[in-house]
């Protein structure tokens, strides 16, 4: 389930269906709790609050009202950061509401504890793995943070632009402040969980708010240092399948390594009639996706 949110407009006009995003989780949440077999748990993969609601005071009630929704379900719902969390919160403030999914413990992530990167084994020889892909941000970093100031400069070297959220001109258009990026301690830490997958012969799936594959999104709303992420996973054998939002569109591929990289549809460019969430099906060798709406049935092998 990703993106509820409005978002940047890239040119032209696009229908967003505002108010019936919150009716379309409520049927969502009403769809997995019937499925049979029970689901084991839920990934939300970020923007599930418009990003306009800091200006109007209404951020915190928008999202009781998501959590309110998705607190139906009796399984645990694993949450992205993605950019319009971060316009309504602080990651100060984020670490502290119902989008922390991140469990206690020294293993559960890296040492930042307000770093959303985590994994997770809901079960043998399986697990899941959770990037925060604005580890490397503007948005949501304290200005006088050195994390702020290091990621200015990446952005300052890549986009001139007076507006940083215009990709006008950029050679790489990806470097907008709508995006970000993970830090090398993200990337060591990931590198290592990946390792101890490979030892124990896990199947790994890895979600993050932004595609970290240039054929599963466009030129813009990928993760700035995409590549890294690429190359970490690429250098194992354990990881079948990348889930991301932020691209309204959705998009797909599987690389040239085997890695499926699905990006869901967004929620907030789907008519009320239709809907935009899925239920995966796991088995030894493949992932079955059941689309609902604007996500379409698919079929991932192993």
């Amino acid at each position: 389930y990703a993106d509820a949110e409005d978002g940047y407009n890239f040119g032209g006009y696009r229908r967003r269906y505002y108010r019936q995003s919150l009716q379309l989780l409520w049927d969502a949440v009403e769809t997995w709790a019937a499925e049979r077999p029970l689901l084991t748990f839920v990934l939300q993969l970020g923007d599930c609050i418009d990003g306009l609601n800091a200006r109007s005071g209404e951020a915190e009630g928008a999202l009781a009202q998501v959590l309110a929704a998705l607190g139906q379900l009796q399984v645990p719902v694993h949450h992205a950061w993605g950019n319009h969390e971060f316009y309504n919160f602080s990651r100060t403030r984020l670490v502290h509401t119902g989008l922390n999914s991140r469990p206690a413990g020294a293993m559960a992530g890296p040492p930042a504890e307000d770093c959303q990167a985590y994994h997770f084994s809901p079960t043998a020889r399986f697990r899941i793995v959770v990037l925060d892909a604005y580890d490397l941000s503007i948005v949501g970093r304290e200005p006088d943070s050195p994390r702020f100031w290091e990621s200015l400069q990446l952005l300052r070297e890549k986009n001139p632009n007076d507006d940083l959220n215009s990709p006008a001109g950029l050679e790489e258009p990806r470097f907008v402040e709508f995006n970000g990026g993970f830090s090398q301690a993200q990337l060591d830490w990931f590198n290592e969980v990946l390792k101890f997958s490979d030892e124990n012969q896990e199947k790994v799936v890895v979600m993050g708010h932004l595609p970290i594959h240039p054929d599963a999104s466009n030129s813009v709303c990928l993760a700035w240092n995409y590549e890294d992420a690429l190359s970490v996973i690429h250098s194992h054998q354990c990881v079948v399948c990348f889930l991301a939002g932020h691209l309204h569109d959705g998009g797909y591929c599987l690389d040239s390594h085997g890695v499926h990289h699905l990006t869901l549809e967004g929620v907030i460019e789907t008519p009320p009639e239709s809907n935009a969430f899925g239920t995966i099906y796991v088995y030894e060798d493949k992932m079955v996706l059941k689309g609902r709406g604007r996500i379409s049935d698919r079929v991932m092998h192993f």
